[in-house]
């Protein structure tokens, strides 16, 4: 639900490792993938962050995975400089665009908004007009929205500020919330009606995999895992496997039997990898 086929944060991250472009052992994990059952992959790859429809629609055409495009602008450090020139209905405009007529010239149209970010415990002005831009296009479209949040912070401003402007928050996933580790805050998330995302699984040096467990089973047991999401929100050559990181099926072959372990049920695992997705893409 939160992946990245090509991905460029290279220059403002200063380091080439943050260009994930090796077309070939990309589509050897992605045939992996599609081996283990899985058909879809929601690429939240947009405005400024090296999107490239032609090579993610290739990668989808040799795995057999359908890839769902998304449009939108990241966060401030990694807008392009139209995202402070241009008004927010400008900004909605260029993703309308996207969403109604196709990516960058392309036929290929963007079936969600996001990833849209806040900063680390700030959200500044040009993201305050990227969400207000979002939720204009949101309401034209109907399309659903997918967040970033920096460390998991700023969640509930997030839901507070969909609420306030009439955004039902079924339409809406609020991203990278297990770097939280914190399972009352996620909760409130949940209360208020919006899906949650634990998409950074495997990146232990953030977070232990067994805290996301521990959280996710809290979560089952108060009743609210029809709201739950699981990615992994790979970004770099070093997360693949050739280069000995843990690679996309982890969350299938490793996460899922530690939630096993942990007492999750069948019925909530299936829910966040099939049923919520499903649910949630469908509106």
């Amino acid at each position: 639900m939160h992946e990245h086929t090509t991905i460029d944060l290279s220059e403002v991250k200063k380091s080439e490792d943050c260009q994930l472009d090796v077309f070939s052992e990309t589509v050897k994990e992605y045939q992996k993938l599609f081996d283990k059952g899985v058909r879809n992959i929601v690429d939240v790859t947009n405005f400024g962050m090296g999107r490239n429809i032609p090579y993610v629609e290739k990668v989808a055409e040799k795995s057999g995975i359908n890839i769902i495009h998304a449009t939108g602008f990241y966060q401030e450090k990694f807008y392009p400089i139209q995202v402070f020139r241009e008004s927010r209905d400008e900004l909605a405009e260029r993703m309308l665009i996207e969403i109604t007529e196709g990516i960058k010239g392309t036929n290929t149209k963007a079936e969600i908004i996001g990833e849209i970010g806040t900063s680390h415990n700030k959200w500044t002005e040009t993201e305050k007009k990227v969400f207000e831009a979002v939720v204009i296009a949101h309401k034209e479209t109907n399309k659903p929205i997918t967040t970033h949040t920096t460390l998991g912070t700023l969640g509930h401003e997030q839901v507070a500020f969909f609420k306030q402007h009439g955004v039902d928050l079924n339409r809406v996933i609020i991203g990278h919330v297990d770097l939280t580790g914190d399972a009352d805050y996620i909760l409130h998330m949940l209360k208020e009606g919006a899906y949650v995302e634990f998409d950074t699984i495997g990146k232990e040096s953030y977070m232990p995999d067994q805290v996301r467990a521990d959280i996710l089973w809290e979560i089952q047991q108060k009743g609210y895992i029809d709201k739950v999401l699981l990615s992994m929100d790979i970004t770099r050559k070093s997360h693949l496997e050739y280069q000995g990181g843990l690679g996309y099926s982890y969350l299938l072959d490793s996460f899922v039997p530690l939630l096993e372990q942990t007492g999750l049920s069948t019925e909530s695992i299936e829910k966040m990898l099939l049923k919520n997705p499903t649910e949630f893409m469908n509106g």
